[in-house]
């Protein structure tokens, strides 16, 4: 067997484990994504109950909530969900790109951004840009066919 195919099948298992890895990733940070959505709730629950509460100003200084505090959580919670689920749909889209071998650059965008969620997403990041930055991979991902191949017509 000859290194240059070696290297061939060394190169498809490394991006078939990189594409698993983001597409496992991309589902955790989906499912992470639904706190967002039990603060939304949270958030519009406290509304709903400080809006009902009765005004109990016979005593200084103990009136209720004021209602927008709920609003406050509820807004918080959907950008976190909103937040989560872009980089879940992000990390899909990086699977979907190293296993049909298009937008390298995009790949490894998302590999840096991965590096922040520490331990998980900066192994996942920094094996991205190991596997990515090889020059056999780059061509992988370059429009144009090799240089020494033949095309046959």
């Amino acid at each position: 067997m000859s290194e240059e195919s070696r290297q061939s099948i060394v190169d498809d298992e490394h991006l078939k484990i990189l594409s698993l890895g983001y597409v496992v990733s991309g589902s955790v940070s989906a499912f992470f994504s639904l706190f967002g959505l039990f603060y939304v709730f949270m958030g519009i629950m406290m509304s709903a109950t400080f809006s009902h509460l009765p005004d109990t100003s016979a005593k200084p200084g103990q009136a209720p909530p004021p209602a927008f505090i709920g609003w406050i959580f509820a807004g918080v919670g959907l950008a976190i969900f909103l937040m989560a689920m872009g980089m879940a749909t992000a990390r899909f889209r990086a699977a979907w790109c190293i296993k049909h071998r298009k937008w390298r650059v995009f790949c490894m965008v998302i590999a840096g951004i991965g590096c922040l969620e520490f331990p998980y997403g900066t192994a996942l990041g920094i094996f991205s840009f190991i596997v990515l930055g090889r020059d056999s991979i780059a061509q992988l991902f370059s429009s144009e066919p090799p240089a020494n191949t033949l095309v046959q017509s």
